[in-house]
């Protein structure tokens, strides 16, 4: 192979993990209870609500970027004890609806 030519594996990378005895116990529960197939959906689940974290993590942070941006640009808004109580009752409202789903 030449030698300013990376090495390119056409297979699949395989990775090795190493849990701890607890962790192992508790896939193994989680397999006795039918909820796993083997010990590798017990981690592919895991990781994907790991990437599902991480990506709402990251939206949040960006939300905050530009909320920090709208504030400083003076685009916020002036509440009141008085209109944060209706904020609040707004919210209350709103959450009510939708766990009684109107």
């Amino acid at each position: 192979m030449p030698v300013d030519r990376p090495s390119f594996r056409s297979y699949a990378w395989i990775m090795q993990v190493q849990l701890t005895p607890a962790q192992s116990s508790f896939v193994d529960l989680g397999i006795q209870e039918g909820r796993f197939r083997d010990p590798e959906e017990a981690v592919q689940r895991a990781l994907a609500q790991w990437e599902k974290r991480e990506r709402a993590r990251v939206e949040l942070l960006a939300s905050l970027d530009l909320a920090e941006q709208s504030l400083e640009a003076g685009e916020g808004e002036t509440y009141t004890s008085e209109t944060l109580h209706g904020l609040v009752e707004s919210v209350r409202e709103r959450g009510t609806a939708r766990l009684t789903g109107q």
